[in-house]
């Protein structure tokens, strides 16, 4: 059997590491967990697993993924809270694709004790 890494970028085969989210089996205990698994939710264009984790407020009816997309790699820049003990957090990525990459200040909440991702600000 052939253990397939995470695309999330952290050591560990993607069933112990962002799978168990995609699963259901656990929930993402910080922000930039809830980041990361979203981003492979992307690579693995797991449309609802990103619908699930997005908050109610700001959340889009339906989410077409783009069946050409080939994401390449994640980078986290900075995170500010979105710990145990916040309520809200903050994380600064840049996300690669093949042709270029996404630079976005992602904000998060706390929805029934679990993270969700709220929206983000694009950066240069």
């Amino acid at each position: 059997m052939t253990t397939r890494s995470c695309p999330c970028g952290l050591t560990g085969p993607y069933e112990k590491c962002c799978g168990r989210y995609h699963s259901g089996a656990a929930t993402a205990p910080s922000a930039e967990a809830l980041m990361r698994s979203r981003y492979s939710a992307f690579v693995r264009r797991d449309a609802g697993y990103l619908l699930r984790t997005w908050h109610p407020r700001t959340r889009p009816e339906l989410l077409e993924l783009d069946p050409g997309m080939r994401w390449t790699g994640l980078e986290i820049l900075d995170t500010a809270d979105g710990s145990a003990f916040h309520a809200t957090g903050t994380v600064t990525f840049r996300a690669s694709y093949r042709g270029g990459s996404l630079h976005e200040r992602s904000r998060f909440e706390r929805v029934d004790g679990a993270w969700v991702y709220v929206d983000g600000d694009f950066l240069a």
